[in-house]
């Protein structure tokens, strides 16, 4: 019998995330960049720094966007585990460094859903080889995966033995359940968090939402390492157990790095105690917004690289490239964790008969959404919505504004842990911080998708397409060209799990006739909403009908004249027009709503 004596050493502080990169990292680690709403993004940098064209690192990261860009160009990056690949900010769209990445440029690539890669890192925190997944089913995600490893082999102990497999799929599920699969469990060498605060003793806090919360943490084969805004006193931990979400006994080693998520965003903490209060901060627009356009270009991203990344020596000197002025803007008003903004969004306006200015085909696909939306509430009993990022997530806002004005409340939920979103007015970043302060509930990734979602029959998903085809396949991820798009995100977790609506303008190029790469299946999408009219399939007896353009809006562009006309020239389906009705005018008091949430044009 083995036998313990003494108690567990303290993990050890050092002074800045380089210090930490370098004495716990080494080449050919798999490294874990836990996805919470403040990502570990100094370190990011850090391994940038220190390991470019060396790393050989096996890296997995729910998605793939802003600091992670620095990771890839520093080419330390040998094979990349995710479930996203693009930028976010200011609108969901693809990053030229990932246009070759069907081709193993800039680095091989194992692609999930963020269901089902959360649900590998769990499997991977409470010992077990797989877990139960019904995502990913008969996509071309789940055809990717079923290679039974890389060649046939184990994997050397420590970079995460090969189990078998690492998407099986099992056969006859019992009447009425969905067809589920077997994924492998995800064990990385390391995980590295960044926290709101931590003690001496590695006990680490997180402010919600929680993303995917402290599975990675667990999961982590050697530890995690933490950076953290604020080192606390250990008494400060002592008196307020309930906001450790990373116990100290996994934590090797941690540091304090002050805006250690910047370029994105950490919630603040008040507690009402001085020695634990932690100033928020929100996501850094225009920072985000220089970003995309400067790696629109090689040269651009070579000189944004060499000036963010290379030129700072180390996170001190990054965050005073910023300036005191940026520092102070970015600030979040300090708010006790119990309180919650009372402001509502603004209210609809009187309904007027025309609008004065144009509306764009972006912003009528919005409108038509939301009221196809508030049509299957109110018809087909749906209590939830759950908002994909794009065109989609502003349907859903608005549609739950239309809905609030008949009296009818149905939260909003978004798949990184936000319940019942009220929008802050002007801000139409899906994941601001902004947002969080005015949910009814903060959670993680396993409560959206799993419970809210996947478990709840009467959730209705709202979802975006780079491509959908007549059969309701959504494409997100790869075109027919060798092209990445973006990839699934929750995109695909939500499409086989409850019935959805698509929304697109509509072009012989998003509309196609056989999407090129199944993201998301499209059995479970009763409708496709296009800027001229909304399409609908026949529904019940088990298999789902096809689509036929049920309304039109007339007057959505200087072309097309009829119904038959916008669906011959603006897309490649062939589908019946027979009974299709009007759409009333867009009104001003929808428009006026929609352009309150985004003033700046975003989605115009």
């Amino acid at each position: 019998m083995t036998t313990h004596s003494g108690t567990a050493p303290r993990p050890v502080v050092v002074p800045d995330v380089d210090s930490l990169v370098s004495r716990y990292v080494t080449p050919g680690m798999h490294l874990h960049l836990a996805m919470t709403m403040a990502r570990p993004n100094a370190m990011v940098y850090a391994l940038a720094r220190q390991f470019a064209g060396r790393g050989e690192f096996t890296v997995s990261t729910s998605a793939t966007h802003t600091a992670m860009h620095a990771l890839t160009m520093s080419g330390a990056v040998k094979h990349l585990i995710t479930c996203f690949l693009g930028d976010t900010y200011p609108t969901p769209r693809p990053n030229p460094l990932y246009r070759d990445l069907a081709r193993g440029t800039p680095f091989t690539c194992e692609l999930w859903s963020l269901l089902s890669f959360t649900q590998r890192l769990m499997a991977g925190a409470t010992g077990l080889p797989y877990a139960v997944t019904s995502s990913l089913v008969g996509s071309d995600l789940e055809r990717g995966l079923t290679d039974g490893g890389r060649d046939g082999r184990p994997e050397a102990a420590g970079q995460g033995a090969r189990l078998g497999p690492k998407f099986l799929r099992m056969t006859a599920p019992a009447a009425g359940d969905r067809p589920f699969a077997l994924v492998e469990r995800l064990r990385p060498d390391l995980t590295l968090v960044h926290g709101a605060c931590a003690d001496r003793r590695g006990n680490v806090v997180l402010v919600p939402p929680a993303g995917e919360g402290a599975w990675a943490a667990y999961a982590a084969d050697k530890g995690v390492i933490a950076s953290v805004e604020r080192i606390v006193p250990d008494d400060f931990v002592d008196e307020h157990p309930e906001l450790v979400v990373v116990p100290g006994q996994r934590v090797l080693a941690l540091c304090e790095a002050p805006l250690g998520a910047h370029p994105q965003s950490l919630r603040g903490l008040g507690t009402g105690d001085e020695t634990g209060d932690v100033v928020g901060y929100r996501d850094d627009y225009a920072f985000l917004t220089e970003l995309v356009e400067r790696l629109s270009t090689e040269d651009g991203a070579k000189e944004w690289y060499r000036e963010w990344v290379e030129e700072p020596a180390g996170h001190a000197q990054y965050v005073r490239k910023l300036g005191s002025a940026r520092r102070a803007e970015l600030t979040l008003a300090a708010r006790p964790l119990t309180a919650r903004a009372t402001t509502a969004p603004p209210p609809l306006p009187a309904a007027a008969a025309t609008v004065a200015e144009p509306v764009t085909r972006q912003e009528r696909t919005v409108v038509l959404g939301a009221r196809a939306i508030v049509e299957r509430v109110t018809s087909d009993g749906y209590d939830t919505l759950l908002a994909g990022i794009g065109v989609s997530h502003l349907a859903a806002w608005l549609a739950a504004a239309l809905l609030r004005g008949r009296g009818i409340q149905v939260p909003v939920c978004a798949e990184l842990g936000f319940y019942g979103m009220d929008p802050e007015p002007g801000d139409v970043f899906l994941f601001s911080q902004l947002h969080a302060t005015r949910s009814q509930q903060l959670a993680g990734i396993p409560e959206i998708l799993g419970g809210m979602v996947s478990a709840n029959p009467r959730c209705l998903g709202v979802l975006a397409a780079g491509e959908v085809d007549a059969d309701g396949n959504v494409n997100t991820s790869l075109l027919a060209d060798g092209r990445w798009l973006t990839g699934s995100g929750g995109a695909n977790d939500i499409a086989t799990s409850t019935d959805c609506l698509v929304l697109s303008t509509a072009s012989p190029r998003k509309f196609v006739e056989r999407v090129a790469y199944v993201t998301s299946p499209g059995a479970r999408v009763r409708e496709v909403v296009s800027h001229f009219g909304r399409f609908r399939r026949e529904e019940g007896g088990g298999t789902p009908g096809p689509f036929r353009l049920a309304t039109w809006l007339a007057g959505a562009d200087d072309g097309p004249a009829s119904p038959e006309e916008a669906v011959a020239s603006l897309t490649r389906w062939s589908v019946s027009t027979a009974g299709c009705t009007a759409e009333p005018d867009v009104t001003e008091a929808e428009i006026a709503w929609l352009r309150s949430l985004d003033p700046q044009g975003f989605y115009r």
